[in-house]
């Protein structure tokens, strides 16, 4: 049983996929039968969606610093010396002493804050291209033939 019959008086069952031309425009009357051929198109759209983050910062790292720094102090020396016995005219006083000032270097440690260096961070767009593969379905015609008749294909204007 082919596509068309039923419309054309063969078999009162009608095709769920043919449908009968109600208006005659003058080129299609009221025999005329019309199947619609449908396909399927991909329609691609791209949404912006959140991947992560980055957070940039700072910790504090501790860095334990030994360094060996050279200082000084004074030392007094005494020196003693024996004389034998020389004869003085300078009477003996009560107190007498001479004052020597000692000195040292004392090593001061103090901290001071430097800057070292600089981090940014900024975004940009990378453009690559992701493959898809999808199958699509679309509808072709066919025409089932009893006996020998002939067929206009008037797409292609082609005859069988």
């Amino acid at each position: 049983m082919g596509i068309f019959s039923g419309l054309f008086g063969d078999d009162d069952n009608t095709s769920s996929n043919a449908t009968r031309s109600a208006t005659g425009n003058g080129k299609h009357g009221k025999n005329d039968a019309r199947v619609e051929l449908r396909k399927e198109e991909l329609n691609v759209s791209k949404n912006k969606v959140q991947k992560g983050e980055v957070e940039l910062g700072k910790e504090i790292v501790e860095e334990h610093k030994c360094m060996d720094v050279p200082v000084s102090h004074e030392e007094v020396v005494i020196d003693r010396k024996s004389l034998n016995n020389q004869a003085c005219n300078t009477p003996i006083k009560e107190q007498e002493s001479i004052r020597i000032p000692v000195s040292e270097e004392r090593v001061d440690v103090t901290k001071n804050t430097v800057v070292t260096g600089e981090v940014t961070a900024h975004k940009r767009e990378v453009q690559q291209t992701q493959h898809i593969d999808q199958t699509l379905k679309h509808e072709e015609p066919t025409i089932n033939k009893v006996g020998n008749p002939t067929i206009v294909d008037n797409v292609n204007n082609q005859q069988e």
